[in-house]
């Protein structure tokens, strides 16, 4: 026992320092940034830019966890919490992966040891060792090659999915589950202790990104019925004790989340989550239902003029009071009926189904796909290999992998057919599946047959373990063992290095060009700053390109401006935010002068002033729009002035 308690804590040293050097090498040559402005929104709410106060409300992560983020941000407001949050989730997971692999390394060579006795002990610390610093290398190079991009530009939806995949790793990989003791020989409080760590971590993915969690939790269930089907009888008494248990304390632990989310979200919030829902359901799902000609008259009759149309087409719908809760809900039912209830969802499922296989071999999805050919393929091949003399547990292997392939199949036929698959939702949705692979891989390699053991490793100078071990070795399936991993490995580096190529340049032009943008966002950031007693308003689009640094130490106080549309737009936070600088409609700050507009230069040239022109029209109020302050190269700033009929000015119009 307490062998195993020194090794591992070797274990989690050794790992500590080999992704500890990894994370510091990436830091040195590239920068973590938030992905998304998504990302952005969430650190502003959650430590008090949005409005004056850290909150948890910020619509995205369940209350729980955001509301402990915010509540750091109430400690110390000037450390990067939500990005240092991430980040420790990002390089958390490979660390757990790392740690794993270390620990199943000593458990196989603790195997082979005691199974060729003083001969095979001998050297056996350094072969260790040894292994286990390629176990790590597998880690960092995965990390490298191929999840590159995502690591230094990091977004929430994809550390979910990071989350759910190791924890799918870890249940899978229990070293009593795949070595030496099966959970069927072990109590039920020593099966809950080790499925603890994979159980907290889906708990966590749940509150970071619940539809993320949601969506990947098949490939969860997937892992936990392969456990309970190979550690029969299948309803054993104990069994169902085990698995029954674990799957209440997984639901029980997911419904105690979403339940504080809902009590959280009650009142005011309420109402706002409908607008929030049928904002989504109309730009994420529906979007065509507002620009062009063809729908205009129809939203017309239900009460969406044509101003408010072409706010809500560019995003700006916060300069329009009349776009509220109820009229986005008739749009909504509007475009799911016009939209979507007239679709001929046989052509759609075919070519759907077209387009799926079409991503799952082709260049789009790569070096992700490749990924997961390559996990089917080699647990195909180290079945056939090691299971030829059993039939029985080679069909039952092949049905797991085969049921694995419908699972993932249908869900995504399922994000297909909503239209909705962005890298986001795809990317994390490779790699579950493939830690599935992974973890299913590492069962069929190690795992304990009836009939002999299977080494992994020479343990001898000759290659083999000796004819005097205790135990009995097939040779051949020792050579195909290590050929398997020889390959397995080969082919992953093959594919890593790819990756790493054709990587970095991408990750540094693409870094470059964030920083670049961003020098706007900081010019916009100070102009508005030094200019307290007005309250600004962005154009959305302008807006939509500026990310952040996760490990920023930053000024936290409440900024006077906002994004003009978003999906915190018209919250209670929004209204509290305009309420600390005395404004309760956008429209009439601005006609007022309490608030001006900030659009880019590309934005105007596209789109012109016009738009803005037409709502405040609509309300009756002549206005005539001025750009009277610059923000750097590419930013105007404008003042929208309340005209009469005869086209005076009924105000005067700043001047800079």
């Amino acid at each position: 026992m307490e062998q195993r308690k020194m090794r591992g804590h070797e274990n989690c040293i050794l790992t500590f320092v080999v992704v500890g050097a990894s994370a510091l090498l990436m830091g040195v040559l590239f920068d973590f940034y938030f992905d998304m402005n998504d990302d952005t929104m969430m650190l502003d709410i959650m430590s008090g830019v949005y409005s004056g106060t850290p909150d948890g409300h910020n619509m995205q992560t369940l209350y729980p966890l955001g509301a402990l983020i915010a509540l750091c941000y109430r400690m110390s407001g000037s450390l990067p919490w939500y990005g240092a949050f991430l980040l420790l989730c990002q390089f958390g997971c490979f660390f757990l992966a790392g740690v794993r692999l270390c620990t199943l390394s000593d458990t196989a060579c603790a195997q082979v040891q005691a199974a060729a006795g003083s001969e095979g002990a001998a050297g056996g610390t350094c072969r260790r060792f040894v292994r286990k610093l390629f176990s790590l290398l597998a880690v960092v190079v995965f990390q490298w090659g191929i999840w590159l991009t995502h690591m230094v530009n990091t977004q929430y939806t994809i550390t979910c999915g990071m989350l759910v995949g190791t924890a799918a790793f870890l249940f899978l990989t229990m070293p009593e589950g795949i070595l030496g003791k099966t959970p069927r020989g072990l109590s039920v409080k020593a099966f809950l202790t080790g499925s603890l760590p994979a159980l907290f971590l889906f708990w966590l993915a749940f509150q970071l990104r619940s539809e993320m969690a949601l969506l990947n939790l098949p490939f969860v269930g997937l892992a936990g019925l392969f456990c309970w089907w190979e550690n029969g009888p299948f309803f054993e008494k104990k069994n169902l004790q085990k698995y029954g248990v674990l799957l209440l304390i997984l639901l029980a632990g997911m419904g105690l989340s979403a339940g504080a989310d809902s009590l959280a979200y009650g009142g005011e919030w309420k109402t706002f989550r409908q607008f929030f829902n049928d904002r989504t359901t109309i730009y994420d799902f529906y979007p065509d239902v507002l620009p062009g000609q063809d729908f205009d008259a129809d939203l017309e009759k239900q009460g969406v003029s044509y101003g408010s149309q072409i706010l809500l087409d560019n995003y700006n719908f916060g300069l329009d009071e009349r776009i509220d809760a109820q009229m986005l809900s008739d749009v909504a039912t509007y475009a799911k009926a016009h939209l979507g209830g007239g679709k001929d969802w046989g052509a759609v499922f075919k070519e759907k189904l077209l387009l799926y296989r079409y991503r799952s071999f082709h260049s789009g999805d790569m070096p992700y796909n490749l990924l997961v050919i390559l996990g089917y393929g080699i647990n195909i091949i180290a079945i056939v290999i090691l299971m030829r003399r059993d039939v029985r547990r080679l069909m039952a292997a092949m049905s797991q992998l085969f049921l694995t392939l419908m699972v993932r199949s249908a869900l995504w036929m399922f994000i297909l057919m909503r239209g909705r698959d962005p890298e986001r939702i795809t990317h994390p949705l490779y790699l579950v599946e493939f830690s599935l692979l992974a973890g299913l891989l590492l069962r069929h390699l190690w795992r304990e047959k009836a009939s002999a053991e299977i080494a992994p490793f020479p343990v001898s100078s000759a290659g083999f373990v000796p004819e005097s071990a205790r135990f009995a070795f097939r040779s051949d399936g020792v050579a195909a063992t290590r050929i398997l991993l020889a390959g397995t490995t080969a082919v992953l580096l093959l594919l890593s290095a790819w990756g790493l190529w054709k990587g970095v340049p991408a990750v540094r032009a693409d870094q470059a060009g964030r920083q670049e943008t961003n020098r706007d966002r900081e010019a916009i950031d100070a102009y508005c700053r030094a200019h307290p007693d007005t309250f600004y308003f962005e154009d959305v689009y302008s807006t939509v390109a500026f990310s952040g640094k996760l490990l920023e130490c930053r000024d936290n106080t409440l900024a006077n401006y906002d994004i003009a549309g978003g999906w915190m737009c018209k919250s209670p936070l929004y209204r509290k935010k305009l309420a600390a600088f005395g404004i309760d409609d956008a429209a009439e700050a601005l006609v007022e002068g309490k608030a001006d507009f900030i659009m880019s230069d590309e934005e105007k040239d596209l789109r012109g002033l016009t738009w803005l022109e037409i709502p405040f029209a609509e309300n009756g109020v002549g206005v005539y729009v001025e750009e009277y302050g610059r923000i750097g190269e590419n930013y105007g700033v404008y003042q929208i002035i309340p005209v009469s009929e005869d086209g005076q000015f009924l105000r005067e119009p700043k001047r800079e």
